[in-house]
């Protein structure tokens, strides 16, 4: 058995949780998973599936050296990864069920216990049947987060199966919202090696015919990537919620220096570097080498920040995700006077009173969030070339949008880089800090 050594990065911010794996050459594997109250389990959590991720990303290279087909590796390698997801899914399901039925053991269900029980089983069953669904082959999801997933199939669900005279819709949502958290909470623990057999096994018995007779290669070169054992030689934390990560001080650093360190990493050009995350913005200057030379940081206003945005589609009853395509239909912005969190719903209420449009009201908005992130940079030393935006932010359409427009107005033209792996930045430099420190003790 070989050994391979890996660096971990993890960044706990403070609404998603990010981890990062090297080895000596790069990036092998990347996890996210959502932020909760219980960072120590957000922590491992992020990191089994950033491992995971290593495991997949080591397959792939076992296919390359062994020279299949690059065809074959692609049709065996997705199917592969389909199945463990679903074999993972399955097996969150079955944990939710086990829990869901032990709270409704307790006394104040006692009288409708085998109706409630009967209630369970078939929304049970009918959610395992969706889960073939969302891991099938053309399957579009809404999410990878298992609670997202199993969270939508159970509402649907239980408002179906709900009885007004029976089992009422208000008690199956209880009854979830208690176990999902139990369920979530609970860190996955070695999710490879438990269920990357049965996954292998449900792939090579449903391989399409083209691929039929490369199977015992690609099966050798499986086989040879889980045999690697993953030695964790250092780990890095950094983050919003950094001082709650299970990790000594020295293993612990700012969250400026793994951005500037990590966006560094992705874009060797990078001089200056905005970060906007959930609670937080910050301006970054780095030199050649990565090492953060000043910063500005906004982290005591939500305002100009992911929770920000958090606020308003919860005001307009959007998803996050909507926000950044519907400002980009706007004709006619509008000039937004507070940026502030606490007076943005007043704001945004009296607007749409006034009868002005959604779209031109959010792309007022993400120009005044963008206002803000300006006079950070301008505070740190203002915009070089290279520029590069991190952070869940910069997945926003309309942020990058008004982003270029004020860079070009004040700064003139300058080349902005935007990488669609981003948010795992600080995690990303976390990592490198911890390779390095172990390259030094060599």
């Amino acid at each position: 058995m070989s050994t391979m050594r890996i660096f971990v990065g993890i960044d706990l911010g403070s609404t998603t949780t990010k981890a990062v794996v090297l080895d000596e050459r790069g990036i092998i594997g990347r996890g996210i998973t959502n932020s909760r109250s219980n960072y120590d389990v957000a922590c491992a959590i992020a990191r089994e599936e950033s491992l995971v991720r290593a495991r997949f990303t080591l397959m792939r290279q076992s296919f390359n050296k062994d020279l299949a087909p690059a065809s074959a590796e692609k049709i065996f390698l997705a199917a592969l990864e389909r199945s463990f997801r679903l074999e993972q899914h399955l097996s969150q399901l079955e944990r939710l069920r086990e829990v869901l039925h032990a709270i409704a053991e307790g006394p104040r269900y006692r009288q409708s216990k085998r109706e409630l029980d009967a209630v369970l089983e078939r929304i049970l069953a009918e959610m395992v049947g969706r889960a073939f669904q969302h891991f099938g082959e053309l399957a579009l999801r809404k999410s990878d987060f298992f609670r997202d997933l199993a969270a939508a199939d159970y509402m649907a669900l239980a408002e179906k199966y709900g009885d007004p005279k029976g089992i009422k819709f208000d008690v199956l949502c209880g009854l979830f919202d208690a176990a999902i958290l139990i369920v979530e909470n609970e860190s996955t623990g070695n999710a490879f090696e438990r269920h990357i057999g049965a996954a292998l096994d449900r792939t090579m018995l449903r391989a399409p015919e083209q691929i039929r007779h490369e199977l015992g290669r690609l099966r050798a070169a499986v086989e040879s990537a889980r045999s690697i054992r993953l030695e964790e030689t250092g780990t890095v934390g950094t983050g919003y919620g950094r001082q709650r990560l299970p990790f000594p001080k020295e293993q612990i650093r700012s969250e400026i220096l793994c951005h500037g360190l990590g966006a560094h990493d992705m874009f060797p050009q990078t001089r200056t570097v905005l970060d906007i995350g959930g609670q937080d913005t910050k301006a970054i200057q780095v030199d050649t080498e990565g090492i953060v030379t000043s910063f500005q940081m906004n982290d005591r206003c939500a305002a100009g920040c992911g929770r920000y945005l958090g606020y308003i589609a919860d005001e307009m009853n959007l998803g996050l995700h909507e926000l950044g395509p519907l400002a980009q239909q706007s004709t006619c912005r509008v000039k937004i006077n507070s940026t502030c969190t606490v007076f943005a719903g007043a704001e945004l209420r009296e607007r749409l009173s006034l009868g002005q449009a959604r779209e031109d009201i959010l792309a007022g908005l993400h120009r005044a969030m963008i206002l803000r992130a300006m006079s950070l940079l301008a505070r740190s030393g203002g915009i070089q070339d290279q520029f590069s935006f991190t952070g869940g932010v910069a997945r926003n359409p309309a942020a990058v949008e008004a982003l270029r427009e004020l860079v070009k107005e004040n700064y003139g033209d300058r080349t902005l880089n935007i990488s669609a792996d981003s948010i795992y930045t600080g995690a990303l430099g976390a990592a490198l800090f911890a390779r390095r420190a172990a390259q030094q003790v060599n």
